[in-house]
This record gives C-alpha cells, structure tokens and sequence, in this order.
C-alpha cells in the first residue's frame, strides 16, 4: 500500500474530526435557543449554502484517492522506487496503527471505569463519541480499499471493529441510563382524579328494576370535552440533544436494532409506571367479570379519566420524545414509539374489551356508553398516533374494542328493554301511586338523552328509518313544528326505541293495576303513573324524543283513569243525594224516615271512602289538588244541595257532618296515611 493512500486515510480523517467537532460546538452553542440575531442567521445561511453545494464523492471515486500520481513517468531505476514505497508504506501502516491505538486508548480506559460517562460532563462525552465515530469512520476507509486477510491493514480493520464493538456497547448503556436518569416526574395536575370525582363506591349507582333511589342513581357523571391534548416533557429537555448523537453514531455505526431495544425497554417501564400512577392496575378479562358491581363501577370511572390523559397526554408526548430523538417521521421513530407503547394502550383496551363481553345488565349502560363515548372520541388522536402498517395493530385493535363496545350497548338496551317487558309483580304497589319500575324507566330514558348522537348511531334501523316516515301525530318535535310543517317528518332511531320501550312499560302498568281489587284504586294508579311519565317527558330533553302529541294523548288517558275513578269512588255514593226514593208514594212530600235513612247511608259511605283513600298516594301536588276539586264540585257540592233542598224536613240531630266538614276531610285524601272519622260531632 501506498504512502500516499495511508496519510489520505490519516488526513482526511483529522479533517472529518475538526468538522465534526466544529459542528458539534454550533450545536451545542444553540442549544434550546428559539431566536437568532439577524448576524446569526446570515452566517448560518451563508453555512447552509457552502454545504448544498458540496457533493459526496461516491464509493469509486474514495476508492481512487490518492491514485492521480500513477499516470507519471515509469523510472528505469526500479529498485531504488521499490524501496522508498515500502519505506512509505511502512509509515503510512505506521500511522494508522498510531491513530487506532490512540482511538483504542480513549474507549478502553473508560471500561475499566465504572462511571457513567454522561455523568463526568460534557467534555468527556463529547471526547468519547469523536472516539468512536473516529472508529467508525476509520472502519469505513479501511473497508472501502477491499482489503485481502493477507494485507496487514486487514488485522487493523478487525481491530477496529473490536474497538467499535466496545464502544456500541457502552453507548447503548450511556443512552439508556440517560433516559433513565432523565426522566421528568409526572405533572401532578394530570393525576389529581379525586379532586374531580371521588373514587368510591356510590351505593347509588348499584341499581336495579325496582329501586326507589332512581332518580339519584341516574345522575350521569359528564364526560369532558374539553382538550386534554398537551405536551410534556417525559425527558429533560437539556439531554434531548446527547440522546440524538447517541442514536445517530449507533444508526450510523449499523447497530439500529440495539439502540431502539434499549430505547423500548426503557420507555415502556416508563409508560407502565405512568399506568401505575394513573391506578390502572393490570386486570385479566376474567378478574373483570367477577367484579362487584360497586367495585366495577369505580373501576370504570377511573378507567374514563386516565384513557384521555394517557393518550392524549402521554402517548402524545411520547411519540413527541420518539420523533425528538430518532427524527420526526423516520420509520424507526414510529416503529419505537410503537413497540413502547403497545403493551400499555392494549392494557387499557383489555379492559374495555372485558367490559363488552360481560353480561348485559341495565345498570352498567350509561358506563358502557361512556367507555365508547370516551374512545371514540379518543380514535382521531389514536389514528394519527399509530400510522402506517407498523401502527396498523394498535389502531384496528382501538377500532374492535370501540365496536364491541357498541354491540355491548345494543345488546344491553335490548336486554333493558326485554326487562322491562318480563318485569312482574305479584302483589299490588301499596298506595296505588308511582311504582318504582315507572320511575326506573322514564329516569333511565332521561338520562340516555343525553347520549342522543351515540344512541342514534348504535340503535340505527337502516330498512326501519328508510321505511318508516311519520305524521306530525309521531313527530319528535314540536306541536309548533308539526303545524308548520305539515309534511311527515322522519323519526330518529332512539325516538322508536324509546316510544316502543314507552309502550312497554304501560303494557306492564296495565298488568299491575289489575292486582288491585279496588276498580277506583286501579284507575288511581294508572293515573297516577301516565302522568308521571308525561311530566317526565314534557319537563326534559325527552320532549324533543316523544314530541307534544305524545303528551297531550298521556294527559288524555290519565285524565279518563281519573274520570274513571271518580265514576267507581263516588256514584254509588252520589246516587243516596238524589230524590228518587224518598218521597211518599201517591205524593210530593218527603218521606222523613226515608230521608234520614239516605243521609245516614251518604255518612257511612263517604266514612268508608275516607277510610281507604285517606291511605292512598297521589304524589304529585297539584294532580292530588286537582283531584279534590274535583271531588268536591261533585260530591260537597251535591251534599250540600241536597241538605238545603230538604232543609225544612231535616233537624240538626240528623246532620252528622257539614259541608264544610266534608270539605275538610277531603284535605286527607291521597296523603298516604290512612284515618279514621271517629266521634264525629252532631249539632
């Protein structure tokens, strides 16, 4: 070998070193800077400028450096040229054993040193990586002369890669320990779940068909719309740079694999610990379906809380971290982001999996819909997270959990509905007034309001909604609309749903009323629930569900149930005021003991009538006012016409009770407390 072709080896690798160094100072002289002077700038430019005009000389034309001279004149004095190139070649061997040594020198020492190298400065760490690149970059001249296992440079280049070796090594544990060392607590004001909603059991929440706690129990727990999405650095941002010229001397030097597995390992520890923090502990599908409910449903809670701050917040930041270090849109970015990050999103996801394969209870409903409320809402920032094939896994997994969750809703409302159907009771609701499944069922369908765009999508008859067009009779909306309007107007999937599950439950009511014996205490309670369910409608979102048509033929049917209960509570009673019967045969006068016989008869009734209906629930105020005015214009008002009709053959010992009286103890109907009319008073 040439003397010549040696010293451009030597030569040209100072040169490289000097830049290198140069560069290196530039870099680290910017450091977080996000603003230049206009001199700055101009010299960079300047900078940027010298560089695209420069061109890499290709593997040929490194291969032919130092060969130009070879063109000259041949010397007749051969032996005396032999022995002066071997002499040079001797030098030029000379020098490149000197400079590996020197390379050799400054890696080894550092093995023998248990220190990090990162931890000593940045004097030392950048010494150690000119090392190394200069081992790298000496490999390559060396290997571009297509050396032969003769030629004694080869021995220098298998020594090098020795050195090489050593000093991958230790880079890929300088790199780990440096995102180790690095990493940024996590922002406490992520993690603060308490401060917005208590983690404990909400003995309310444990509901079923039949609980009388409904009202309460169906308070939804809103799910935040409001952009979780920030930035955070999981890593000091000072080492951001370090950690680059690490990874890119380990690319360069054809030890990828290495460099991504440490960078995995360590950042998946990472996002498994920011699950620890976040309470996500690691469930089996079945650890999850033998949960209590109660247990379950704080679990899920949680589980709604930390999906959007670990994707939104930390994945986010973390394929941020990944594109900082490997270069923003590289494959290896993503591909390490990826693998990081899979485990922790499958766990989260393991868990909404769980969910839509446990059985369908009513209960869980409204959690199951905000686990896919939350994740779909969470799918554009997943998708933009997991692209390409590489993230292709991750993504179609969100996508099949996020669909089995939407059967699981399906299924469940169904099974809501199915419920409702086959709910029955064997013994009368004490009082005749609003049974607990009414309640159940008008709070369940208030509550699923407001999910209308979910429930829409989900319950979503193609064939039903193409076919089915409904008069203003059917409309959702307004009576003001269907004026307006006077076409048909489409129904919405839930609007059938919920009309159809409406229907359902006034079946059912029809089935309880007849455990009643009493015909007027049946009415009562089908009164009383119809009017219920068309206040519930009239006074919530459900008016836009149902429309006013709805309601006005609610208000009808209950109004007939309370005609109807007047008819079976008071006729008999109102027939004793007639005049039929108490007159003497043959003429006009009243019969005295007749009359005394009717009256006494019209006490013992309405005594009786007090009795059971003092017992009696109207809950609502003005319905149980109503119903008393009611009562009074035709009973009191029939007493009292009665008596001042026959006054001149009635005495004050007959009269038992006054109008007044009667009015009063008409005070006590539908209170729910049963009383009695004892010693009353007589004039």
């Amino acid at each position: 070998m040439a003397v010549e072709e040696s010293e451009s080896v030597i030569g040209e690798l100072e040169r490289e070193e000097n830049l290198i160094a140069a560069v290196r100072h530039i870099v680290k002289a910017l450091g977080p800077n996000k603003t230049l002077t206009s001199d700055a700038k101009k010299i960079l430019a300047d900078l940027g400028t010298r560089l695209s005009s420069m061109s890499v000389p290709s593997e040929k034309e490194e291969g032919k450096q130092g060969q130009g001279g070879q063109g000259g004149d041949d010397h007749d004095g051969g032996a005396d040229d032999d022995e002066e190139e071997e002499e040079e070649d001797d030098e030029g061997l000379n020098a490149i054993e000197e400079r590996l040594n020197v390379i050799q020198e400054k890696i080894m020492r550092w093995e023998e040193d248990q220190s990090m190298i990162w931890d000593l400065g940045t004097e030392e760490a950048s010494e150690y990586l000119n090392a190394a690149n200069e081992a790298r970059r000496l490999i390559e001249k060396l290997e571009s002369l297509h050396l032969r296992k003769e030629d004694q440079e080869y021995e220098f280049l298998q020594k090098a890669y020795s050195v090489l070796q050593t000093a991958m090594a230790r880079l890929e544990e300088e790199f780990s320990n440096l995102l180790i060392q690095n990493r940024q607590p996590f922002e406490p004001e992520y993690v603060s779940f308490r401060s917005s909603e208590e983690d404990v059991v909400d003995e309310n929440s444990i509901i079923s068909i039949g609980d009388e706690s409904v009202e309460e129990s169906l308070q939804r727990d809103s799910v935040s719309r409001a952009s979780e999405e920030h930035i955070i650095d999981l890593v000091h941002p000072a080492v951001i740079p370090d950690l680059r010229c690490i990874a890119n001397l380990l690319f360069a030097s054809n030890y990828c694999q290495e460099c991504s597995n440490a960078y995995i390992i360590v950042r998946r520890d990472a996002l498994d610990e920011c699950l620890f923090i976040l309470e996500m502990e690691r469930l089996s599908i079945e650890d999850v379906l033998k949960m209590e409910w109660g247990t379950l449903n704080s679990k899920i809670k949680r589980w709604i809380w930390a999906v959007k701050i670990f994707v939104r917040v930390y994945l986010a930041s973390e394929r941020w971290l990944s594109d900082q270090i490997f270069g923003e849109g590289e494959p290896v970015s993503l591909s390490c982001f990826v693998d990081a990050s899979k485990a922790s999103i499958l766990q989260l996801l393991n868990f909404g999996e769980a969910m839509s394969i446990g059985p369908h209870q009513p209960e869980k409903l409204f959690r199951v819909l905000d686990m896919y409320e939350v994740l779909q809402d969470l799918m554009p920032d997943i998708d933009a997270l997991y692209t390409d094939e590489v993230g292709s896994s991750v993504k179609i997994e969100c996508h099949e959990v996020l669909k089995r969750l939407g059967d699981c809703v399906r299924a469940t409302f169904f099974e809501f509905e199915n419920a409702i159907a086959t709910n029955a009771s064997s013994t009368p609701f004490v009082g005749g007034g609003i049974h607990p499944l009414t309640k159940y069922v008008m709070n369940y369908l208030r509550t699923l309001t407001d999910y209308s765009d979910i429930l829409n999508l989900l319950l979503k008859d193609q064939e039903e909604e193409e076919s089915i067009s409904l008069s203003p009779d059917m409309s959702p909306g307004t009576e003001e609309d269907s004026k307006s309007q006077g076409s048909p107007r489409r129904v919405s999937s839930m609007a059938l749903h919920f009309r159809s599950l409406a229907s359902i439950l006034e079946s059912n009511l029809e089935e309880k009323s007849k455990l009643y014996k009493e015909v007027s205490l049946q009415h009562l309670f089908l009164m009383n629930n119809l009017h219920y369910m068309a206040e519930k409608v009239k006074g919530s979102e459900l008016r836009l569900v149902f429309g006013d048509e709805w309601i006005r033929k609610r208000n009808w049917k209950f109004q007939q149930h309370a005609m109807k209960y007047e008819r079976a509570s008071w006729s008999s009673i109102l027939l004793l005021l007639k005049d039929e019967g108490i007159l003497v045969p043959g003429t006009n006068s009243v019969s005295k003991s007749l009359l005394k016989e009717r009256l006494r008869s019209f006490y013992l009734g309405f005594e009786d009538v007090y009795r059971i209906q003092t017992a009696w629930l109207i809950p609502d105020i003005q319905l149980r006012e109503d119903l008393r005015i009611s009562i009074s214009l035709k009973v009191i008002q029939a007493y009292r016409t009665f008596v001042g009709r026959h006054n001149s053959h009635i005495s004050d010992k007959i009269i038992k009770y006054s109008a007044d009286d009667l009015e009063n103890y008409l005070l006590d109907f539908f209170e729910g407390s049963q009383k009695w009319l004892q010693n009353p008073h007589r004039r």
